[in-house]
């Protein structure tokens, strides 16, 4: 008993050292230079925003979201990011996208910095049923009401029926519960 709790001990150090020790990392988000996706997380339907600095200030790239439906598009010079100009693009996720982690591609092609024409740079994007609530959204509110699977329920609409099953289901036991007392007793029924 004693080996054994020293060695859960024992386990149990060895497990919050190895968590203590593990790097914390930053926040999310795609390395220097990649293709960052904004949201990352969507629904069929959702407008895409794709922004990359791998191209150098003023550069431009074609963008391909085919893996998940939406085709080709542009990528041009954008807004000042991460100290450098961003080359920005949107693209609409289709209706008819199904669940999974898509990879969105970008390829330099403008007039970018030395080096940048022809970089390719990746990113994912992930495609759900479920929205999740963005900033300044409401969070999305579960159905309520009954669903009619033809199964019934205790607190179904009708008070009437529901109260003559409860009854019924009483003589039932009260019925049970008086047979099995008298072949207790000894009694024949």
């Amino acid at each position: 008993m004693r080996n054994a709790r020293l060695l859960t001990v024992t386990a149990l150090a060895m497990a919050t050292g190895a968590l203590a020790a593990a790097p914390v990392s930053a926040a999310p988000g795609p390395p220097a230079g990649g293709l960052e996706i904004r949201p990352a997380t969507v629904t069929p339907g959702t407008t895409v925003a794709v922004h990359t600095t791998a191209c150098g200030p003023g550069g431009t790239a074609a963008g391909d979201a085919s893996a998940v439906g939406a085709g080709r598009f542009a990528l041009a010079p954008g807004t000042q990011k991460e100290g450098g100009e961003a080359a920005a693009g949107r693209f609409e996720v289709p209706p008819s996208a199904q669940p999974g982690t898509y990879e969105i591609v970008a390829t330099c092609s403008g007039s970018g910095g030395s080096g940048t024409k022809d970089k390719r740079v990746a990113g994912d994007l992930v495609v759900t049923i479920t929205s999740t609530a963005a900033a300044g959204e409401r969070p999305h509110q579960p159905p309520k009401g009954h669903v009619k699977t033809g199964v019934g329920g205790a607190l179904g609409p009708d008070p009437v029926q529901t109260a003559a099953g409860v009854a019924a289901l009483a003589v039932a036991a009260a019925g049970g519960t008086w047979l099995l007392h008298r072949r207790a007793r000894g009694d024949r029924i």
